[in-house]
């Protein structure tokens, strides 16, 4: 078995709360990420396919298709926006790293041409991430 990883970034905004609840109970939930303007982050996503390599081509998957598909599913969805109002897959969601991962992981796990989705990782900061391998 043999993993190959592809790296990509994008930039979007989000409030961290529960429309259920009262501001001061979301500030004590999720606190200042609950600021009703929001705030925003520097994303990174790691995406890995998992498979055996093609005799033929060397390859498990063509990096330059994985990331036409990542690009096209996730980062042109998310890309400099706010999570919150503008992300269809994240519609009725708390966009938490967590919620955000498996929106991504539902858009990229049926493309994956050759091999299967094995693991994405989000960097919300460069020491927070989350990591999801499916359910």
């Amino acid at each position: 078995m043999i993993y190959v990883t592809r790296r990509e970034v994008f930039s979007a905004s989000h409030r961290i709360y529960n429309p259920n609840l009262s501001d001061e109970e979301n500030f004590k939930i999720y606190g200042k990420c609950s600021n009703p303007n929001g705030h925003g982050h520097n994303y990174t996503i790691e995406v890995t396919v998992a498979g055996e390599i093609n005799s033929d081509t060397g390859y498990l998957i063509d990096l330059t298709q994985l990331k036409k598909i990542i690009r096209e599913n996730v980062i042109d969805k998310l890309d400099h926006k706010n999570l919150n109002l503008d992300v269809e897959f994240l519609r009725d969601k708390i966009p938490t790293a967590e919620n955000i991962l498996i929106g991504i992981w539902n858009q990229l796990a049926d493309k994956i041409p050759a091999g299967k989705l094995y693991s994405i990782k989000l960097y919300e900061t460069e020491n927070n991430y989350v990591e999801y391998r499916g359910e």
